[in-house]
């Protein structure tokens, strides 16, 4: 069975990550094909939104398949995979069409990110969203995301966010703009998404994709060189130890080195 599903219903796009035995955590195929999905979107009408969510009621997605980690011997492999990400998350902002993420509980990391990347964020009452990076491998994220959540949820949040490792729950995420709602279980979830979908449908599509279009270029004009700060955290003595901590269910000791 594919690890990335997707049908079209009506003038709606589903596409649902497919791992629900590692709480949909994402593997390099899963990420370009969404990215692929994202880049041929039909123009002609026929599709006139994308919604995203995540198989096995658990989670929306719970990050990159930290294994493929392990593979990391130089700094250019670290620089690869971020720029490998943002040209997802950038293909995801790209989509013609309206993007909907429909999160039902765990949406972390890569997942995080790509919630972040889309349109309309809409969640269960299950969420849990974060980057627990700080006490789990160590590494850092893109300056891109950080300016994709500083957008959304203001920086200060963005920060402390990042600093405690901490997840946000539903209710704080509907009262800092995270997602514009919040239903009470997966299947009311669902439900939402697809009335959404519909009703996205019956919009002006060139106004939706200026805006959308305008949107991605602000943000993009305000992009910093972060190559550094990858190298440093990526070729780290920490991110090695935090990775195999983590695989191994164990607690990272932390040398800043």
């Amino acid at each position: 069975m594919s690890e990335l599903t997707h049908s079209l219903s009506g003038q709606t796009l589903w596409i649902t990550f497919n791992r629900p035995e590692a709480r949909n955590a994402l593997t390099f195929a899963m990420y370009e094909a969404l990215a692929d999905l994202c880049r041929n979107v039909p123009e002609d009408g026929s599709v006139r939104a994308v919604v995203l969510s995540g198989a096995g009621g658990k989670a929306f997605a719970a990050g990159t398949d930290m294994t493929q980690f392990r593979a990391f011997d130089k700094a250019q492999d670290a620089l690869d995979y971020e720029a490998r990400i943002d040209a997802v998350l950038e293909a995801v902002e790209r989509c013609p069409v309206p993007t909907v993420a429909a999160i039902n509980g765990a949406c972390t990391g890569g997942g995080a990110a790509i919630a972040a990347a889309c349109d309309l964020r809409i969640a269960s009452a299950s969420l849990k969203f974060g980057f627990p990076i700080a006490r789990t491998l160590g590494n850092c994220l893109a300056a891109a995301n950080l300016g994709r959540l500083s957008a959304l949820m203001g920086a200060g949040r963005v920060r402390e966010m990042i600093f405690t490792a901490r997840l946000i729950e539903a209710n704080e995420a509907l009262n800092c703009g995270l997602v514009t709602e919040i239903l009470p279980d997966e299947a009311a979830l669902m439900e939402r998404a697809e009335s959404l979908a519909m009703h996205l449908a019956k919009m002006a599509p060139l106004t939706l994709r200026a805006t959308k279009e305008a949107m991605r270029r602000n943000q993009a004009a305000a992009r910093a060189e972060d190559s550094d700060l990858i190298e440093l955290c990526y070729m780290s003595n920490d991110f090695r130890h935090g990775l195999e901590a983590f695989l191994a269910k164990e607690k990272p000791q932390w040398t800043g080195t």
